[in-house]
């Protein structure tokens, strides 16, 4: 029965009423394929160890009094305007002499320079994390450069589907250059919706690989869920990413709760000239999804063999309300997990390009010019940029051998 009041027809004007930021539900072949995965098993894709999504019952009561407090919304903003870098165009006009530079827009949003290639991670550079123009998560800080004076893009690289991953109006930009898109299974059906050739993607299941101008892109797992739309069906996957070139290699986490897959991508694909490390957005209601700073270093160094090596680059902070703790708090618990670990972390302002195998990278403590002082001081290291520094002069571990190049919070932003 296909008429006018068929169910088939029916469902068809209700998803022609759905907001284009919704995205498009995955059918056809690419659910075909969604129902094959070895990941995805009783209608959802499922998680490489169990995870908690998000507060419930109770918890959900008692983390609403918590996000809620006056004072506690207050200590989530910074109280200054957040310095962004003033010169990334001019410094992104000259390509890196290592041949290896990040720029972090803030966010999950990185600018990869890898072996002359250009690689964005997670672009997001629309106002607010949200499916509407008028509420939901706003950003703090303005992005430090215009999309377009980025310059001609190899691959933008999404990891998951949510509005602080993966946003509308930035897509849109890019769906009329000629950029390929590297994404986990089943987002494709939402680039394809917003104008993305479908030629032009590449959708991959956890441990699939592409090669795109000589650089090798890998899904690897995380630890996290997907979901735009009202009924969240999970059937669009997650996944950290590996980017490989013929010199240098570097992992960009997602979002991701800790499990112990990090050693395994790191035995695989490891170790990492630089990481980028989700450490924001962190909360004991939801402590599966995303990692605490003191998490995200245990990542960085499963990921790089259980040693101090490489540079790990903090993301998933600074831009966007998200979580009940203070603004500053993820950058400040970094730099005291660094110290502790003996470890390189890069710490720029929004918009400082950094190479990760330079003598020195980004080390000054800028948040706390814009942060509400807590309570009780600062709590991590006063001397955390001299270690920074002389961790990154430690000799990093050499690419592995024989190795081929490759606002409300949760339910508002989907983070």
């Amino acid at each position: 029965m296909t008429g006018a009041g068929s169910p088939h027809s029916l469902r068809a004007r209700l998803r022609s009423l759905r907001p284009a930021a919704f995205g498009a539900d995955p059918a056809g072949e690419r659910m075909a394929r969604i129902r094959h995965s070895p990941n995805f098993a009783d209608g959802s894709f499922r998680n490489p160890v169990g995870a908690r999504t998000r507060p419930s019952g109770g918890s959900m009561v008692e983390f609403a009094k918590i996000y809620f407090e006056k004072e506690a919304r207050a200590r989530r903003t910074p109280v200054g305007h957040v310095p962004v870098h003033p010169a990334t165009v001019a410094d992104l006009a000259e390509p890196p002499p290592s041949g290896l530079r990040l720029t972090w827009m803030g966010h999950s949003s990185v600018l990869a320079e890898i072996d002359g290639r250009r690689i964005l991670f997670d672009p997001v550079w629309g106002e607010r994390c949200s499916p509407f123009p008028f509420a939901g998560p706003k950003r703090l800080h303005p992005v430090p450069a215009p999309l377009a004076a980025l310059g001609t893009l190899d691959v933008v690289v999404i990891s998951h589907d949510h509005y602080d991953h993966l946003d509308l109006p930035t897509i849109r930009a890019l769906a009329g250059t000629d950029t390929v898109f590297a994404v986990p299974l089943g987002v494709g059906a939402h680039l394809e919706r917003w104008g993305v050739s479908p030629d032009r993607l590449r959708e991959l299941d956890w441990n699939e690989s592409a090669e795109v101008h000589g650089i090798r892109l890998t899904a690897t797992p995380a630890r996290h869920f997907c979901g735009r739309g009202l009924r969240n069906q999970q059937h669009t996957l997650w996944a950290s990413w590996v980017v490989a070139g013929p010199e240098h290699r570097i992992y960009h986490s997602g979002d991701t709760g800790y499990f112990p897959g990090f050693a395994d991508i790191g035995a695989e694909h490891g170790p990492f000239d630089a990481t980028m490390i989700q450490i924001g957005a962190y909360s004991e209601y939801w402590p599966d999804i995303h990692m605490t700073p003191a998490e995200g270093m245990r990542a960085h160094l499963d990921l790089q063999g259980g040693t101090p090596s490489g540079v790990m680059l903090p993301i998933h902070w600074g831009t966007f309300n998200l979580a009940p703790h203070p603004w500053a708090e993820p950058a400040e618990g970094t730099v005291t997990a660094a110290a502790g670990a003996g470890a390189a972390v890069a710490l720029p302002r929004p918009g400082e390009p950094f190479e990760p195998t330079a003598a020195n990278v980004p080390s000054a403590l800028w948040w706390r010019t814009v942060a509400a002082t807590p309570a009780g001081g600062w709590t991590a290291a006063t001397d955390a940029a001299a270690v920074t520094a002389s961790a990154v002069t430690a000799p990093q571990a050499p690419p592995a051998a024989g190795k081929d190049p490759g606002g409300t919070p949760e339910a508002a932003s989907s983070r």
